[in-house]
């Protein structure tokens, strides 16, 4: 069973669950525990946040859409 959980929401962001590290280009760990909301961080799916990696619902604003697929 993995420790980690990938989910994409319509038309948002990408909802991360479970036990994991979030690493910047150099591979260092970003401090991801003022993102955290209910053991879970969401990340930009967009490019259009001004908090990347994590969503601050730009989203919304630009209209960005994509369909899930089963």
């Amino acid at each position: 069973m993995a420790d980690m959980t990938v989910k994409p929401t319509r038309n948002g962001p990408y909802e991360v669950s479970g036990n994991f590290q979030i690493l910047d280009s150099a591979g260092k760990p970003i401090d991801a525990s003022k993102q955290t909301f209910q053991g879970k961080v969401y990340l930009c799916r967009c490019g259009q946040s001004a908090n990347k990696p994590f969503c601050d619902s730009t989203h919304r604003k630009v209209g960005f859409q994509h369909e899930l697929k089963a």
